[in-house]
């Protein structure tokens, strides 16, 4: 059992990684889209000059782009440059669109240059580091794309070419509805971004070239599916559910956010039928009236789908959207009512499950919410919620919206913001996510309180919510005295084993931590940042001291300072690598003795070394209490 859960979780993984290479570069899909839908022979209002752009916007431009969010992923912003000299190379070495071959040389890139770069730390002579760093750079991406034109290209063509012969083969024995078999269902898992990105837009891009345009940009962005499923439900949901039918439908339909209903399919598990079915319905019309769009519709709403439609295929797409919403509405319809004429005690559990109500219980739906909330009593400085989805582009941005206005109304000023799973902020106090992916969140914030739902938009359980941060995360003004930090460090403001980041990311860190303990405003931050650009807190010794600057003193409330160890240390400039990142807030003229107290505690080298290392918060925190 724990192999088949690993090997799942690796091909989630894999997924996730290659929809984070494509996901930041919809604009420039949806750029090359409008062009080729407006100005191609083929399109709204042809145009010969300005069809030109079309074909170096997806053979170059598009390619690079995503082979530099690919390399820098791997290894920041120069993993991204060598990925996009690498990527020259595959382009040059084929005619095919070279979207898998960036998605290949670019991580590849990434990862390579931050092996040399460890190699090569701590052995170049001072002052050459930067012809080093630049060398290296350019010389790995020499290689790599005599590599990208030599093999890399030449493979993904022929890969390209089996995989096209097998769809063809597919379409020519009118077999292609079978892909709903996978996809239908893993749309559901949220994988829907993997698919269609990762696979499907390959393959609609080399075909959308070579004849106008492609089927395979409807197999997975097809709206008539959930559509189909939140109308069923709609007709078999007691009110508490019936509600939210509505709104799902314009999110889903008009906003392109499919994963609204996937909930809908999750509480009644046999409705995956309805889905495969319905897709499979509508892609066998499809193939019947040799439709296809001329690029990919993000989001996959039906504004963008026929805005992605050749002006002749207008009709014909409506009406295979139309096919999948009436054949998955029909088998949904069937589903919900035997599951509402089955057994008693099946019955009951179905409808809780389902209709999320219960004459003596509380729903379903905030069962997560008030598990979670249960704890909330011992809940301090929450200042920023973050809602979490697999990309940070849909049904959390719902969420989002729908909380920030509920706070709003409440008269709480609390940041809401929302973010891809695996890119959670490092300052988010509070992260809401569905249930299922509440455990990614945790591995991607464990420093966050999380709290999982079964339902972005179910107002009801943020209520609740509401008012727990508002009995136990806010203080009333007239309050705020008598709660000032009466410590100067707190073993809680000790953070240790942190991950490197950037000078400006730490520094912020360290603002944000004296911010939420209440040493500080939240305009403090922005003076730290200010004080570092003119003049740098690395004191010697691998420590630093942020600080904010004397036009922020009035925001200092009470004197305090934060210690975070970075063990693989911070990058402050001019070859100063600090390990242990000290942020300060000094009230008063106590700022000079709280210096003084860290330069006595760090002349020690062996305690020095120590702090550097040590996994006893305790150990820090005695040090500088005795100081």
């Amino acid at each position: 059992m724990h192999t088949v859960v690993s090997q799942k979780d690796r091909v989630q993984r894999f997924g996730r990684f290659l929809s984070k290479m494509v996901m930041p570069n919809m604009g420039a899909f949806i750029a090359w889209g409008l062009i080729t839908a407006i100005f191609d022979s083929n399109g709204w209002w042809p145009n010969y000059e300005l069809s030109q752009m079309i074909e170096p916007m997806i053979k170059y431009m598009i390619p690079t782009l995503i082979a530099y969010t690919g390399g820098r992923m791997m290894g920041d912003v120069r993993g991204g440059v060598v990925g996009s000299i690498a990527v020259m190379g595959v382009i040059s070495g084929t005619d095919v669109p070279m979207f898998l071959g960036a998605m290949i040389v670019g991580p590849l890139s990434g990862w390579l240059i931050t092996k040399i770069d460890a190699k090569l730390k701590n052995r170049v002579p001072m002052g050459f580091e930067m012809l080093t760093s630049n060398f290296a750079a350019g010389i790995l991406g020499f290689f790599i794309a005599i590599i990208g034109f030599k093999l890399v290209g030449p493979l993904v063509e022929v890969l390209s070419l089996f995989m096209e012969r097998g769809v063809y083969y597919l379409i020519q024995h009118n077999l292609l509805f079978l892909a709903s078999l996978l996809i239908e269902p893993g749309k559901i898992l949220f994988l829907n971004n993997a698919i269609n990105h990762g696979i499907l837009g390959n393959l609609g891009v080399q075909q959308a070239s070579e004849i106008g345009k492609s089927v395979f940009f409807l197999l997975e962005t097809n709206p008539g599916p959930g559509l189909g499923i939140l109308l069923a439900t709609y007709f078999h949901s007691k009110k508490s559910i019936k509600e939210t039918v509505p709104g799902a439908i314009v999110i889903h339909l008009f906003g392109g956010i499919h994963e609204i209903y996937f909930p809908y399919v999750l509480a009644s598990p046999a409705l995956f039928i309805a889905v495969t079915l319905g897709g499979m319905s509508g892609v066998l019309m499809m193939n019947l009236l040799s439709i296809g769009l001329v690029a990919t519709p993000s989001p996959g709403s039906l504004f963008a789908i026929l805005a992605m439609s050749p002006k002749a295929d207008l009709l014909s797409v409506l009406a295979a959207i139309l096919v999948s919403v009436v054949v998955t509405f029909a088998i949904a319809h069937l589903i919900l009512s035997r599951l509402e004429t089955g057994s008693e005690g099946d019955l009951e559990e179905e409808k809780q499950i389902r209709e999320g109500l219960d004459k003596e219980q509380e729903v379903p739906k905030t069962m997560g919410m008030e598990r979670d909330l249960s704890k909330m009593e011992s809940w301090k400085n929450i200042s920023k919620i973050v809602f979490a989805c697999d990309t940070g582009m849909g049904s959390s941005a719902m969420g989002a919206a729908l909380v920030s206005k509920m706070l709003e109304e409440a008269k709480v000023n609390m940041r809401v913001e929302n973010a891809p799973i695996d890119d959670l902020p490092r300052d988010a106090d509070l992260v809401i996510t569905i249930e299922a992916l509440k455990t990614r969140a945790i591995h991607s914030a464990p420093h966050a309180i999380h709290i999982g739902v079964t339902d972005f938009l179910y107002k009801p359980q943020y209520e609740s919510l509401i008012d727990h941060i508002k009995k136990y995360c806010i203080q009333e003004k007239g309050n705020i005295e008598m709660n000032l930090p009466r410590e100067i460090l707190t073993i809680e403001n000790i953070h240790l084993k942190m991950p490197s980041v950037s000078k400006e990311e730490a520094i912020r860190y360290a603002g944000e931590l004296l911010c939420n303990s209440g040493y500080v405003e939240s305009a403090y931050i922005q003076g730290m940042l200010s004080r570092e650009e003119k003049f740098t807190t690395f004191i010697g010794n691998g420590v630093a001291i942020p600080h904010g600057e004397n036009e922020v003193k009035e925001c200092v409330v009470a004197s305090g300072l934060v210690v975070i160890q970075y063990p693989e240390g911070i990058d402050f400039g001019d070859g100063n690598v600090a390990n242990i990142v000290i942020g300060i807030a000094g009230k008063g003229n106590e700022h000079i003795q709280l210096l003084s107290n860290i330069a006595e505690a760090i002349e020690d080298e062996a305690l020095l070394n120590q702090m550097f290392t040590t996994d006893d918060k305790s150990f820090i925190f005695n040090l500088f209490s005795q100081q």
